[in-house]
């Protein structure tokens, strides 16, 4: 049954995909995927093996479909996060391991700058199992938080393990607050009123929203399951929410209630890892993407992701679309049309070589 809402129009060859990011400088559009490992033939299918000793692919907008635009050095990639600051333009990797088993988990995540029309590394930032950066502003400071963590046995880190905030100081990024946490995996920076918050998922150690206090987050309020992926934030009908993904169990909506997020609807079961949120011209959307269920040692594929239209009062799930080990999803307009992209990390067989796929949006 050909799908209402998303179209896909083209696919792009990815290996172990984690992250899409898509960006515009002076008019161009880009693409940039973190991959993870590529698959080493001969050797078993495993979600956690292959090759990771690999690059992120780029691509650029041209003739409404993305062309190859070149690579950039990200063993393991996890993270591309596109950011400026005034008129500069950067661009931070973050990779959770590197080698082709045994693996090293202390690794370089690199922050670029465009200049002269090419990524220039601009600092390299020690990381242990690093798996997403997010970027945000508070008035006129500017932070770059770090997800990362793993809790292995025999893995003992030299890097700093927890996850960190880092601030501008004009040059670079320097430590700004450790959060704790044993096992990162995203940031979302929210506003309410006069009020800033950030939003930690940890996978063994409960997720937090933490708020600023002008100098500093200070833990607000947190929710102890484990399996904390990440969140969203927006305002809708006079009122505050905020969706949480936790793999392990449920995709949750929360309201706010002036003092703290109370559950208002499941949204989904267990296998969903990122969200992507739509402003369509029709309405506001949802789309959860699906990663896995099970375990490491045996997971299931995941080939369905769900996209949810709001309704005033909680979502309606409208669509289901083909995926496989869906990870991550970017939005952009171009041309006066909407598009998707999502990654895809897997195969049912679970190889690492699947295709990631562009999508016409028509909401």
């Amino acid at each position: 049954m050909e799908n209402k809402w998303l179209t896909p129009i083209q696919s792009l060859a990815t290996s172990g995909a984690r992250a899409v990011e898509s960006f515009a400088i002076d008019g161009a559009r880009y693409l940039v995927i973190a991959q993870l490992a590529r698959d080493i033939p001969g050797s078993p299918a495993h979600m956690n093996g292959g090759d990771s000793d690999i690059e992120a692919q780029r691509f650029r907008w041209t003739d409404d479909a993305f062309v190859a635009a070149g690579t950039l050095p990200l063993a393991g990639g996890e993270d591309v996060e596109y950011f400026e600051i005034g008129a500069r333009r950067f661009l931070a990797t973050a990779g959770i391991r590197s080698g082709k088993g045994p693996y090293a988990y202390d690794c370089e995540a690199i922050v670029y700058e465009w200049i002269g029309e090419r990524w220039v590394p601009l600092q390299r930032i020690p990381t242990f199992a690093a798996k997403q950066w997010r970027a945000f502003s508070i008035d006129e400071r500017y932070f770059l938080a770090l997800a990362q963590g793993v809790a292995i046995d025999g893995v003992a880190p030299e890097h700093p393990r927890t996850s960190r905030i880092f601030e501008w100081d004009g040059e670079r990024f320097a430590p700004h607050q450790d959060v704790g946490g044993l096992w990162g995996y995203d940031w979302i920076h929210a506003s309410f009123g006069r009020e800033h918050y950030v939003a930690y998922a940890d996978h063994v150690c409960g997720s937090t929203i933490y708020r600023w206090n002008g100098a500093s987050f200070e833990s607000f309020q947190t929710f102890h399951e484990k399996g904390g992926r990440t969140f969203r934030f927006f305002e809708a009908d006079d009122a505050w929410w905020m969706v949480h993904v936790n793999l392990l169990s449920h995709t949750t909506l929360y309201r706010f209630d002036g003092v703290r997020f109370v559950e208002t609807q499941r949204l989904g079961d267990a296998g969903c890892r990122e969200l992507c949120m739509i402003d369509g011209e029709r309405g506001r959307y949802l789309l959860c993407l699906r990663f896995i269920t099970g375990t490491p040692q045996a997971p299931v594929v995941e080939t369905e992701s769900e996209l949810f239209r709001w309704a005033g009062a909680g979502f309606d799930r409208i669509e289901t679309l083909a995926t496989s080990a869906a990870t991550d999803a970017t939005t952009f307009v171009e041309g006066g049309r909407r598009y998707v992209v999502v990654s895809n990390s897997l195969s049912r067989d679970l190889r690492f070589g699947t295709t990631s796929t562009v999508y016409r949006f028509h909401g």
